[in-house]
C-alpha cells in the first residue's frame, strides 16, 4: 500500500495549536495540548469560584495548579471532567469538548478526588473489579489489568483484605489504582496526599513520578503543598480567588523574583522598600507587614551596602535573613501573602465550601 503525505500544518484553532497531516486524501488531526482551556467560568450566587481562566496541559507531563483552599482548583478539576456544567467558557480534554462530548471526556480520564471514594466493606480486588465493570471492561481484561494495576502501587499482597482495614496511604494508592483501571490519558488528582504523614506523602509522589515516566500518562493535579508542586510538577499555575496569577516552570518561577532572596524586618517597610526600588541590581521589592523582601544576585557581596542603606535613611533593622527563594516567595510574590496566611482563614474557605455544596 502507498502512503501518500502532505505536509503538516498548523493553526492556533480554540487556544491550541493543532497539527494537520493528509494521509490518501484523510485528513488527521494531532492536537499538540491534551487539555486546552478557554475563558472557563463557574460562578455560584454571584460567588466567582473560578473567573474567566485559560491555560494549556501539554501531553504527558505533570501539571500542577497550585493555591490555598478556596482558590478555585477543585471547582476547575470537576468542570474538566464534567461533573460540573461550566457557566461560561469551555475546554477541550483529550481532543473532546467538556460541553457537549461528556462520554468522550470520561473515557479518556482518570480522577482521584480529595474525598475518599472506596467502599470499605469491599476488598481492594473488589473496588477494582466494580469500577472496571462501570466502564464495561471484559472479565478477562479486567483480571489482567487489576494484576497490573495492583502491582504498579504495590498492593498486590492487600488485594483481599479489606478496604476499611487499609492505611490512609493505602488507601490514597488503591484509588490511583483505580483511576488508571481503564487505560486512560490523563489522570486528575485533586489534592492527593491531603492528610497523609511526611513520610507516606513522600511514597505517593514516587507513585506519581514513575506513573507518568513509565506510563507516559498526563497528570493534571492540585495542591496547596509547596514542596509537593515543586518536586511533581514540570510546569505550575498559582491560582488564587478564582483567577491564574502565573504560568510556569517551578525553576523559571522561582528565578522569575531573583536567583537570591533577601528578608528585612525594619521599622518603615513602605520607606525602606521605597530605597532598593530605584537599583537596578535589585530585581524584585516586595512589602509583607513588617518585612521587605529583595530579589537578586550575588547577595552577599551586597549585604553591607543593602545595611548601609537602610541605616543611613534612618530606618531600624530589627532582622535580615537571605536564602534561595521557593514556590512560597513566588506565593507571596504574586498574591501579597503568604499561602498559611490563607488557610488559617478557616470560616472564609468553610463558607465558600458550603455555598458550592448547595
Amino acid at each position: 500500500m502507498i502512503l501518500f503525505y502532505k505536509f503538516f500544518l498548523y493553526k492556533p484553532i480554540f487556544g491550541t495549536f493543532i497539527y494537520y497531516i493528509t494521509i490518501n486524501n484523510k485528513t488527521l488531526v494531532w492536537f499538540m495540548s491534551i487539555i486546552s482551556v478557554k475563558g472557563l467560568k463557574k460562578y455560584y450566587n454571584g460567588l466567582k469560584a473560578v473567573d474567566g481562566i485559560s491555560f494549556e496541559v501539554k501531553k504527558g507531563e505533570i501539571f500542577g495548579f497550585l493555591g490555598p483552599n478556596g482558590a478555585g482548583k477543585t471547582t476547575t478539576i470537576k468542570m474538566l471532567v464534567t461533573l460540573l456544567k461550566p457557566t461560561d467558557g469551555t475546554a477541550l480534554v483529550n481532543g473532546f469538548d467538556i460541553n457537549k462530548n461528556s462520554y468522550g471526556v470520561r473515557k479518556s480520564i482518570g480522577v482521584v478526588f480529595q474525598e475518599p471514594a472506596l467502599d470499605d466493606e469491599l476488598t481492594g480486588r473488589e473496588n477494582l473489579d466494580f469500577h472496571a465493570r462501570m466502564y464495561g471492561m471484559a472479565g478477562k481484561d479486567r483480571d489482567k489489568r487489576i494484576k497490573e494495576v495492583l502491582k504498579k502501587v504495590n498492593l498486590e499482597d492487600k488485594k483481599d483484605i479489606l478496604v476499611k482495614y487499609y492505611s490512609g496511604g493505602m488507601k490514597r494508592r488503591l484509588e490511583i489504582a483505580r483511576g488508571l483501571m481503564h487505560h486512560p490519558r490523563i489522570l486528575f488528582l485533586d489534592e492527593p496526599t491531603l492528610g497523609l504523614d511526611p513520610q507516606t506523602r513522600r511514597s505517593i509522589w514516587s507513585y506519581i513520578k514513575e506513573l507518568n515516566k513509565k506510563e507516559g500518562i498526563t497528570v493534571f493535579l492540585t495542591t496547596h503543598y509547596m514542596e509537593e508542586a515543586d518536586y511533581l510538577c514540570d510546569r505550575i499555575a498559582i491560582i488564587d480567588h478564582g483567577k491564574i496569577l502565573v504560568t510556569d516552570e517551578p525553576k523559571k518561577l522561582k528565578n522569575k523574583i531573583g536567583k537570591d532572596v533577601i528578608t528585612i524586618n525594619c521599622s518603615k517597610p513602605k520607606e525602606c522598600a521605597k530605597i532598593f526600588e530605584k537599583k537596578k541590581w535589585i530585581d524584585s521589592v516586595k512589602v509583607h507587614d513588617s518585612n521587605v523582601i529583595l530579589g537578586m544576585v550575588d547577595s552577599e557581596k551586597k549585604l553591607p551596602e543593602i545595611i548601609k542603606l537602610v541605616e543611613k535613611n534612618k530606618i531600624k533593622i530589627n532582622s535580615l535573613v537571605t536564602r534561595k527563594p521557593t514556590l512560597e516567595d513566588v506565593f507571596l510574590y504574586y498574591t501579597g501573602r503568604k499561602i498559611r496566611d490563607e488557610e488559617s482563614s478557616g470560616l472564609k474557605t468553610f463558607k465558600k465550601r458550603f455555598v458550592m455544596r448547595r
